[in-house]
């Protein structure tokens, strides 16, 4: 497999899932700021911060516009300059599987495709306009779509083997960013009523799809609970350790032998992999998912310069 497909699958995974968890942050995030007792700035600003984009949002909109949700939202939708909106997500997954054509199934390019076209159509931005939360809910039912069709309709070998990577690292890093907007929330003001907690961290798990899965697991919210839930848990698909346990996984498939190139990149995910694997409370959470996003971002780049920038040399029968 030529180092050009392998990164190009890589980063679409990185994209599709950057577009899906940003179409679930911001209906959350408005859902918080209509419902909850928070100021604008403690709604709105945090999203700015965690998505990585203070700096270049205050630059162009200045720091009082971090209160103004309606400007907040279509900088994280439409931008075109703001290379983490959703327009320029779904633009870079459409650009990358037209690259990879060849390896990408017809359900899954068509999908992508028709994603890409509404996204660019007067009927998505009538929809924005008039009916926000089905806006972002088409946007997040169609990167399910391509996930799916991704597990359903190729072949499981190195190409979907690189994608789910690149998915599962993104969704790592996403879900730590979004947990991590509570603790920006807190520093906003000197302390948060209860009960606005308990709504906020009830936000957080339905932007990670995790609140029956959660309430399943334990019936009653609380901040340390949904915190180890979304961090910790093994079996819930959008919990970061679940993510790191998969791309542990994938990266075997993908590196079957230790001759292989990527020792280094293994070994950052066996670290991260044990660092999430503890049974007592944690207790520094921001520093844990400052360092969950700061490792993600690093693993990335070890694996982009240990397996993709050269020809991916795991047979198709050892990764399958």
């Amino acid at each position: 497999m030529i180092s050009r497909v392998a990164d190009h699958c890589f980063w679409f995974g990185r994209y599709l899932e950057r577009a899906e968890n940003t179409a679930r942050v911001l209906p959350v995030t408005l859902a918080v700021a209509l419902d909850a007792d928070l100021s604008a700035r403690q709604s709105w600003r945090p999203v700015v911060v965690v998505a990585g984009e203070e700096a270049g949002f205050v630059a162009r909109f200045g720091d009082a516009a971090m209160q103004d949700g309606e400007v907040v939202q279509r900088y994280l939708t439409w931008d075109r300059a703001n290379l983490t909106s959703i327009r320029s997500s779904i633009h870079a997954v459409r650009d990358t599987a037209r690259s990879i054509r060849e390896v990408l199934s017809l359900d899954v390019w068509q999908t992508v495709n028709e994603l890409w076209l509404w996204m660019n159509s007067e009927a998505a931005e009538e929809q924005f306009d008039a009916d926000r939360e089905h806006f972002y809910r088409h946007i997040r039912d169609a990167c399910l779509l391509v996930l799916g069709a991704l597990r359903n309709t190729m072949l499981h070998d190195l190409p979907l083997d690189f994608v789910w990577l690149g998915a599962v690292l993104e969704r790592a890093s996403q879900t730590a960013r979004i947990l991590d907007m509570q603790y920006h929330r807190e520093r906003a003001v000197d302390g948060v009523e209860p009960a606005v907690d308990d709504a906020v961290w009830l936000a957080l798990l339905r932007a990670c799809s995790g609140l029956e899965a959660f309430m399943q697991r334990h019936g009653r919210v609380t901040g340390e609970g949904v915190a180890r839930f979304l961090v910790l848990e093994p079996r819930h698909p959008r919990a970061i350790r679940f993510c790191i346990q998969e791309a542990r996984e994938r990266f075997g498939r993908i590196r079957p032998t230790p001759d292989l190139p990527g020792a280094r990149s293994a070994a950052r995910l066996a670290a991260l992999h044990e660092r999430l694997s503890v049974d007592g409370p944690i207790e520094d959470l921001h520093g844990l998912l400052t360092h969950v996003v700061d490792e993600v971002a690093r693993i990335a780049i070890e694996i982009g310069g240990e397996l993709l920038g050269q020809e991916v040399q795991a047979s198709q029968s050892q990764s399958q």
